[in-house]
Order: structure tokens, then sequence, then C-alpha cells
């Protein structure tokens, strides 16, 4: 059986990305982590070749604050998030400047997100 979830070969890339968060990444950590919003909530988890920056198993969300390197990533982005679809996974994002000017709506879109019914 092929693992897809938190593969062992990632989990070197994950620890170096979890120690050097962005200052977003850790605004939005705070927020979100232990539970806070009634969810188990996961930092940097990876699925196949892909490390998502925050991903709720249960609800299949996988949450992405993205910098100004995504405006030239765009098809990346599309690939990575058609990839994540095979497994159900849905990809919700953020720019860093909203999370910077509106963290209260960010986790408000992800509130709705998590309390949604699951199409899957």
């Amino acid at each position: 059986m092929t693992i897809f979830y938190n593969k062992s070969k990632n989990l070197t890339k994950r620890i170096l990305l979890r120690r050097s968060q962005t200052p977003q990444e850790t605004i939005l950590w705070g927020k979100i982590r232990d539970n806070q919003l009634g969810f188990k909530i996961k930092r940097q988890y990876s699925v196949g070749p892909y490390v998502l920056d925050f991903y709720c198993s249960s609800k299949k969300l996988a949450i992405e604050i993205d910098g100004s390197q995504h405006i030239k990533e765009k098809e990346y982005d599309i690939e990575r998030s058609e990839y994540l679809s095979i497994f159900g996974i849905k990809v919700i994002r953020f720019w860093n400047n909203e999370v910077n000017v509106n963290i209260e709506g960010v986790i408000l879109k992800i509130v709705n997100e998590l309390n949604s019914p699951s199409p899957y």
C-alpha cells in the first residue's frame, strides 16, 4: 500500500518549514492551534509531494497562506490543488496581507469552511 500522507521522506522539509514559518503563518497558527476552532488542525502536513501550510484531516481542508511569489506560480498552485482534490482535499488560500490586516475575516472564512458539510 502506498503512503500519501506525511511521508517520512518529507519529514526534514516539514521540520524546516515549521522552524522558518512566515510571520503570517505564526499569526494564523496562534489562532487555530490546540482545537481553538473546534477541529484539530496540523501545520506543515504533507500529502504526496506537497507540504500544506495547515491541514484539518477530519474536514479534508488545506489552508494556505500565500506571499507575492504565488503571483508567478499560479499554474503550480492550480496543479497542486487539482492533485489534492484527488484525495478529496479542498484548498482555501489567503494572501499574507489578508492575515496582516483582517485576521478576524480570515478566521471567519476558515470557521465557515470547517462548519460546512463535507462534499465527500
